[in-house]
């Protein structure tokens, strides 16, 4: 999800630039140009986190500025399909939940909250669930899916998640899950030894 890619471009500095080092000038550059900004080949851009070479600044006549190429890291935010991530319930709406996923929100459709009929409590601004009484509010700590990755360019980008498989939800409901795969896994065990001794018989 969290990935740091190295990459080379042209910058152009300015001569306001030109009295600090160049890999100073570049980094501030570069932070205008690639910070928060959303590529389909690296993700969502958080930060640059190094530069790694500056080049020597070629002069084009009748341009003030000089040109460089320079090689530098981001840490990018790169969602893949199928990847489970934990985030946090930021709004709820008619529609859905928004969680928070690092420096992205993503949608939990209503129909992908979990296995059970599910309404929107506009008063009390929460989901609840008919038959498990599963209750998903703003601010719950959520683990889900990624189902679908659309990351368009510039600043926005769309990402769809899931909670409906065993194991993912609010947290509460995935140690509840998890309370009853443990205990079905023990009433195996029981069932089994119980025939074992049946047949020694």
């Amino acid at each position: 999800m969290f990935k740091i890619f190295s990459i080379s471009t042209k910058v152009e500095i300015p001569p306001f630039l030109f009295g600090q080092p160049k890999e100073t000038s570049a980094r501030i550059i570069l932070s205008e140009e690639y910070e928060g900004i959303i590529t389909r080949d690296y993700g969502f851009i958080i930060a640059i986190v190094d530069v790694l070479d500056v080049g020597q600044g070629i002069i084009i006549p009748g341009n003030a500025n000089t040109f460089h190429q320079v090689e530098f890291s981001i840490l990018a935010f790169r969602p893949k399909l199928g990847e489970v991530v934990e985030g946090e319930v930021v709004e709820l709406v008619d529609f859905g939940a928004f969680c928070r996923l690092g420096p992205l929100d993503g949608l939990v459709h209503v129909s992908q909250i979990c296995d059970d009929y599910i309404s929107y409590e506009q008063v009390g601004n929460r989901f609840i669930g008919k038959e498990t009484g599963k209750i998903l509010e703003v601010n719950n700590d959520v683990r889900t899916k990624v189902i679908a990755v659309s990351l368009g360019t510039g600043r926005s980008g769309k990402l769809g998640l899931t909670m409906r498989q065993k194991f993912l939800g609010k947290l509460d409901w995935i140690e509840a899950d998890v309370a009853e795969e443990y205990a079905n896994i023990e009433a195996k065990k029981l069932k089994a030894s119980e025939e074992e001794e049946v047949s020694e018989e």
